[in-house]
């Protein structure tokens, strides 16, 4: 195996080479990867029936007949991803490169059940393909983001507390027979983190990614791949016990969790016993930005609920960024400034030294974005790329 290539030599590993820009013609690629320049051409020729890559436009001088060039083709496929949180989901279909084609965004509440929620998802999926003027063939696979625990190797729910009918549901099942694609499924913060590095912070080895909405929970981002733990429950930090709020029962039937005081829902219930008209996280966010000082007092003191929380798993992890998204997020810098408040006082000097605490730059489209990208790297990855250019 040449130096270099840790992810071998078949056509998988040369697309991955002019994916990044490493090599772009035949000779670049023969001197990178030590194969002879008749297993690259064999290779290139699978890779160009696959429409993976196409012959680039210009050409690369050699000395003499410019040699021709090859580039990436992100519009060889479309990727459908769906971020759905607890009331409201957004839709999109992008092409291989994670940029967006059509999209959409809707009030859909999840507790209305896996069939009802997963029809109106495949109906959008539908209304998508036909304004970006792709044909269902041209679909290479599915990402789906929940708000509740997944396990991701089987892509189902396991005993989400807010969402009826979904323990056990098969939605790569589901969605899979009736689009005829693989359809891959993570938790909405996981998928938020890997949107949120991939499209902004690629260069950031350590990355922790907070949803601060309805719920709480977090993502993990280690050493530039996402960590999903032995399960898929790694980073739910929204049922970390709080001591000081024991009496507040959680809505997963324990008692003193972090999302039981610094959740969305838990803040709409406290402004509603005090008589403001609140339906949601994006009521707590209106009347924030309206200088409520309820709201305000509250918010911060989420954030700083948040930030205890926090401050052990920064001395614990050591990231080099936290990133906070979510509804609440877009109350200002209430919530960033209560969180900044207890990580940087409570965590140790060494672990905070260069610790970046910022405002998610997707917003609401981190879900989406990661959801594509999980597909991405699965369909691109050099081994599925070889299974496919060999059948």
């Amino acid at each position: 195996m040449a130096q270099g290539m840790p992810g071998g030599t078949g056509a998988g590993s040369l697309l991955s080479i002019l994916r990044d820009g490493r090599a772009r013609t035949r000779a670049e690629l023969v001197q990178l990867t030590g194969l002879s320049r008749s297993a690259v051409s064999q290779r290139i020729d699978a890779l160009l029936h696959q429409r993976l890559i196409l012959p680039a436009e210009d050409t690369t001088p050699s000395g003499g007949r410019p040699a021709t060039a090859f580039s990436f083709n992100r519009e060889a496929r479309v990727v459908l991803a769906a971020d759905l949180g607890v009331t409201h989901a957004r839709i999109a279909a992008s092409d291989l490169g994670g940029a967006v084609l059509a999209e959409r965004a809707a009030d859909l509440p999840i507790d209305r059940g896996p069939e009802p929620t997963l029809s109106w998802v495949l109906d959008t999926f539908r209304e998508l393909l036909a304004e970006c003027g792709h044909p269902a063939s041209d679909v290479c696979g599915v990402g789906v983001g929940l708000p509740g625990p997944v396990d991701h190797e089987s892509g189902t729910a396991v005993n989400p507390p807010i969402m009826p009918g979904w323990d056990g549901f098969p939605v790569p099942g589901w969605l899979g027979e009736r689009l005829g694609v693989p359809v891959l499924v993570d938790n909405d913060v996981n998928i938020m983190a890997l949107g949120e590095h991939w499209a902004v912070h690629p260069e950031v080895e350590h990355l922790i990614f907070v949803k601060a909405g309805t719920g709480i929970g977090c993502g993990i981002i280690a050493g530039r791949r996402l960590h999903r733990g032995a399960r898929g429950a790694a980073g739910d930090i929204g049922h970390i016990r709080i001591p000081t709020i024991d009496q507040v029962q959680c809505r997963c039937g324990y008692i003193g969790c972090l999302e039981a005081v610094a959740g969305g829902a838990a803040l709409v219930a406290r402004l509603r016993d005090a008589g403001l008209d609140v339906a949601d996280g994006r009521d707590v966010v209106r009347l924030t930005k309206e200088g409520n000082p309820l709201a305000i007092r509250l918010v911060r003191q989420g954030g700083r609920e948040v930030g205890s929380a926090l401050a052990s798993i920064v001395n614990f992890f050591n990231p080099t960024m936290i990133v906070i998204g979510g509804d609440l997020v877009e109350a200002g810098d209430h919530l960033l400034a209560g969180v900044r408040e207890m990580v940087y006082g409570r965590s140790l000097p060494l672990a905070t030294q260069s610790l970046s605490i910022r405002a998610s730059e997707l917003g609401d489209r981190a879900g989406v974005t990661g959801a594509a990208v999980m597909v991405i790297e699965r369909i691109l990855d050099p081994k599925t790329v070889d299974r496919s250019v060999s059948t």
